[in-house]
Formats: C-alpha cells, structure tokens, sequence
C-alpha cells in the first residue's frame, strides 16, 4: 500500500481524525513541515500518542459533557451533518458489546480499549495498528 493509499488516520498517526485546534496534544507535531502536510487534522508522532489524545477525548466527554451512550457519544465524534451517524453508532455498539442507548463507563480500561479500537477501524476503513499500540494509548489515556 502506497502512502497516496493508506488513510489519512494511519498516515498522520491519528486514528479517530481530531480535528487540530488551538489546543496542542502530547505528542502532536505542530512543526511546519506537518502543518503544510496536513491542513485539517492532528499529526501525532506516534500511532500511542494518537490513540491517547483518541481516548482522552472520549473521557471528557463523560466526565464534562455528561455524554454516557455509544449513541450520545458518536454523534458528538462524528456529527450527522458530515457522517452516516446511525451506521457509526451501529458499528461502534456492536463492536463495544453495547446497545447504542445502554449506559457505558470509559474508566473501565476494557470498555475504553474497545470504543478507541471501533473508531480508530471506522474511521480508517479497517484496522491498521496491534492491540497492544492501542492498549499503550488508552494506557497513558487513564494515568
């Protein structure tokens, strides 16, 4: 697979697209030469440091914006105005073991693991990185 091939998500070590705004990561590179590359998205410098800043996100939505359901939390990721939401939330609950209404806990490592993993496949087209790179990022994500 040719770099012009592989996801965008996998390229720029940014499994669930974070859009770049004024705040700057751990492990985001905000050198000028990532800046040209990639005009929209974070550039991570490692696949760990992507899948924290992944994992991170979904935390606070729990813990600040009150968000407890596949479903609440989808549509905030990925708002129906530029995704098929009610796919992703399909996908995202199956693959968490969840209805997209059932209330879920983010600060149980295994339940963290499998929403960051059913993102990070969803928003690539398919699964590019070990469990055990995903597993480092939640990791970091809850210490």
């Amino acid at each position: 697979m040719n770099s012009a091939d592989t996801p965008r998500g996998v390229r720029n070590n940014n499994p669930g697209n974070i859009d770049r705004t004024a705040v700057v990561w751990q492990g985001e590179d905000r050198s000028a030469a990532a800046l040209a590359e990639e005009r929209r998205f974070c550039v991570f410098n490692t696949p760990e440091a992507g899948f924290r800043a992944l994992a991170k996100t979904l935390l606070t939505y729990q813990s600040k914006h009150g968000l407890r359901t596949v479903r609440d939390m989808i549509n905030r990721w990925a708002p129906p105005v530029e995704n098929n939401t009610s796919a992703y939330v399909r996908q995202v609950a199956n693959e968490v073991g969840v209805g997209a209404t059932e209330i879920v806990s983010l600060s149980r490592p295994v339940t963290l693991f499998r929403m960051v993993r059913a993102i990070a496949r969803h928003e690539n087209g398919g699964l590019f990185w070990a469990d055990s790179v995903i597993e480092q990022g939640v990791n970091e994500a809850l210490n």
